[in-house]
């Protein structure tokens, strides 16, 4: 009829449509290529996994072994630095010992200039005093005599002006106050009377004559020759100084220059290239020194004599004894002059 939509064609059973067949074969393609894709999928991944499981055991042996390999070459450097800045610090003390050496040299140096100095100084007191006693000696004995009064005349003696016993005035003299009368001349047979002295000849007697040596003059004489560089003199004199005075205030001085003599003697030597002279002349040295801590402890060079045998006892290469005579000389002079220098010399000699 017209107006009316002619009939479809029923498809048959099983059957699509044009149409709708071609809609659907897409999604059955679809429907069907999912498992084929999800089995590359899968193997894929199971490929991927496996692959990914041993890159990474891989990459941790080469990294624990790069670690390893930085822990050792770290270790390395350390060692390297450690040892370096051990070495850079033992050169340092090894340049700071021998700065502090050659200052110790110096100082050791200048500090036996300074003895020397200190010691030339007391010799020249020393010298200075014996002078100043000889200077009062002479002032004492040449003294002017207090003057005189009419005194009596002795029997025996003469009085000036007067004339001798036995002979007869001059012409125009009587006899008066000052002149007494004539004695008469002993019979022949009689013993003579006794000889008497004058007042100056008694007063002469009385004490010695100005000729006669002082322990002082004996001091000087000796200070002067070793000071003069007359060592062998100088000891001489010194050694006569103490045989006669033993006990005289200066004996302890006396001991003490016999031993600086010899310590004088021993350092020409040695300026002179006379090892053996030098050591013989230092081994007396300490002897003599020795000796003046022993027989006068309390004298005031007992100090300077325990430091100069010190010192030549170092000369000596005996640093062990030198070390016990500075140790007394500290412990027994704590107000000496040389217990500082004694003190200096004992670091030094402990440092060693």
């Amino acid at each position: 009829m017209l107006g009316q939509e002619p009939p479809r064609a029923l498809p048959r059973q099983g059957t699509l449509a044009p149409a709708e067949s071609a809609t659907r074969r897409p999604r059955g393609g679809l429907v069907a290529g999912i498992p084929a894709v999800g089995l590359v999928l899968l193997a894929g991944c199971a490929s991927v996994a496996d692959v990914t499981g041993t890159a990474t055991q891989q990459d941790l042996v080469e990294l624990r072994g790069e670690v390893a390999a930085a822990q050792q070459a770290a270790q390395r450097a350390r060692s390297d630095a450690e040892t370096a800045a051990l070495r850079a610090v033992e050169a340092r003390l090894r340049s700071q010992g021998g700065e502090s050496e050659r200052q110790l040299t110096a100082l050791t140096r200048r500090l036996d200039g300074l003895t020397t100095s200190l010691t030339e100084l007391s010799a020249r007191v020393d010298e200075l005093s014996a002078r100043v006693d000889a200077l009062g000696r002479q002032l004492r004995g040449g003294a002017p005599a207090a003057p005189r009064t009419a005194t009596p005349a002795l029997p025996g003696s003469t009085p000036p002006g007067s004339t001798p016993p036995g002979s007869t005035p001059p012409p125009g003299a009587s006899p008066g106050l000052g002149t007494p009368p004539p004695t008469p001349a002993p019979a022949p047979g009689s013993p003579a009377p006794p000889a008497t002295a004058s007042p100056a000849q008694g007063a002469a007697g009385a004490r010695p004559s100005t000729n006669a040596l002082q322990p002082q003059d004996i001091y000087q004489a000796a200070y002067i020759d070793f000071s003069k560089g007359s060592y062998s003199l100088a000891m001489a004199g010194f050694r006569e100084f103490l045989r006669r005075f033993p006990e005289h205030p200066l004996a302890g001085n006396a001991q003490y220059w016999i031993g600086e003599s010899h310590f004088s003697l021993a350092r020409a030597g040695s300026n002179a290239g006379q090892t053996d002279k030098a050591t013989q002349e230092l081994e007396q040295a300490v002897q003599e020194f020795r000796k003046v801590v022993a027989n006068y402890p309390r004298g005031e060079k007992a100090p300077t004599a325990l430091y100069k045998e010190a010192l030549a006892l170092i000369e000596l290469k005996q640093p062990a004894l030198a070390q016990q005579r500075l140790e007394y000389l500290v412990a027994n002079f704590p107000q000496a002059e040389e217990t500082p220098m004694a003190r200096e010399r004992l670091t030094a000699l402990k440092d060693r």
